[in-house]
């Protein structure tokens, strides 16, 4: 419904949009709405607008547009001041709807929108008509799009047609080719059957008498491998007694004494076979040393009861680390994380390892230090240090894992030291033969 009010501009004031505003002439408006914010103060602008002030033209249309129409529908200074910035920017639009006559030429949605900021008389029909102008072009481009995809699905409909009668032919073409095949197969098949049959027949046939001359074979054999046993027997016996003869008339000795010779050049041999083959050392402790009593200086089986070393007591490490071909191996997080947690991974690494450096070239002994490789972000380059070995646990493997490997990979009866507090650990090293120290005395035995 439109008011309208006598006395020429103002009439305009008084005319009200009885329907929504069009879509697109909002947007319009919306935008003359930003591009004139530009040329206001902050004073200038409604309370509700000002925080947009400092927006450039799209973001304002883009973020304040609701606030932007509310502004101008209801706040008529604001509204006033966008037209004259609008009548500043577009002279000859502004005079055309004053005087009532707009450009024919000109955009609907751009005549309704600049009518609707500056509310001439008529403004509402402009409106109006534009937004009728709007509905009317969408619905001839949505029916020429219709119309459009329309066609273009018969035709695609039509295709389809064609093809799925093509390839039916084609398709009952290769069926019936098929089923001559299949016919023709079968035939074949059947006639192979009867072949196989005969076949397996034959074999049947064959196995059993290759049996029976393999049976017969394995007889013959048999006997021909005991006569000439038994004819090697004889000949061994012969040859013995013609070399015993020739031994005794050589030597001009009775046979009871080449037997008695021969039995003493076997028993020497048995005896240096079994030295060769038990590598028995010449003998070097002598029956005296035998007996159980107490030299001077030796300590009792008192006194080393009384020098028993605690499990906590740093020596005991330097007691099995002077084992011969001892091998220490240290579960590195482990320790450093004991003795010093709040130092970064890289420096725990470098102070442990500078440590176990200095204690094997104290003791001779094989140190392997193992890290958990799942803790590092990439790859570490460092330089081991001398006598110390540092290994990283492969991805999926946990540094436990890969120190109960070493621990198998040594030969049994070898001095193998772990050190962990880890009780798993411990308990899996000393089941594969290995001796736990716990992490505090390392790091007792380092400092």
């Amino acid at each position: 419904m439109v008011e309208t009010t006598g006395g020429g501009p103002q009439e305009g004031a008084a005319e009200v949009l009885d329907r929504p505003l069009p879509d697109g002439v909002r947007r319009r408006v919306v935008q003359i709405v930003a591009d004139g914010f530009g040329g206001l103060t902050v004073a200038e602008l409604p309370a509700q607008l000002r925080q947009y002030a400092r927006f450039a033209p799209n973001r304002r249309a883009k973020f304040a547009g609701n606030a932007m129409a509310a502004a101008l529908e209801t706040d008529p200074v604001f509204r006033q001041r966008i037209g004259e910035k609008l009548r500043e920017a577009q002279p000859e639009l502004a005079g055309a709807l004053d005087s009532g006559s707009p450009p024919p030429a000109a955009d609907p949605l751009d005549v309704a929108a600049a009518a609707y900021v500056l509310r001439p008389p008529g403004w509402v029909k402009l409106v109006t008509a534009a937004g009728e102008e709007a509905q009317r072009a969408d619905a001839e481009r949505a029916g020429e799009e219709s119309r459009a995809e329309l066609e273009r699905l018969r035709a695609d409909l039509d295709r389809a047609r064609e093809h799925t009668r093509s390839e039916t032919e084609r398709l009952r073409g290769e069926l019936e080719a098929a089923k001559k095949e299949s016919e023709s197969l079968h035939r074949k098949l059947r006639s192979a059957l009867s072949d196989v049959k005969r076949g397996e027949a034959a074999l049947r046939k064959l196995r059993g008498e290759m049996e029976s001359v393999r049976a017969e074979g394995h007889a013959q054999v048999s006997a021909a491998e005991s006569e000439t046993r038994r004819l090697k027997a004889r000949l061994g016996e012969t040859e013995a007694a013609l070399e015993a003869a020739r031994r005794a008339a050589r030597e001009g000795r009775s046979v009871e004494d080449m037997r008695v010779r021969l039995l003493l050049d076997t028993v020497l041999d048995a005896a240096q076979g079994l030295r060769r083959e038990l590598a028995l050392p010449p003998v070097s402790v002598r029956p005296a040393e035998t007996v159980d009593a107490v030299e001077p200086g030796r300590m009792t089986p008192k006194d080393i009861a009384a020098r028993a070393l605690s499990e906590h007591d740093p020596a005991i490490l330097d007691q099995l680390l002077a084992l011969p071909q001892a091998h220490l191996v240290v579960d590195g997080y482990n320790v450093t994380k004991t003795g010093y947690p709040q130092m970064p991974l890289e420096k725990q690494r470098l102070r442990l390892l500078g440590q176990l450096a200095q204690l094997a070239a104290q003791t001779g002994a094989e140190v392997t230090c193992v890290f958990d490789g799942a803790e590092l972000a990439a790859p570490v380059l460092l330089a081991p240090p001398r006598g110390v070995r540092v290994l990283f646990s492969k991805p999926g493997v946990t540094a436990d894992e890969l120190i109960r490997q070493l621990v198998r990979a040594e030969p049994p009866g070898r001095p193998v030291i772990v050190a962990s507090t880890d009780r798993e650990v411990a308990d899996g090293v000393a089941r594969a033969g290995a001796r736990p120290v716990a992490s505090a005395v390392l790091l007792k035995r380092l400092t």
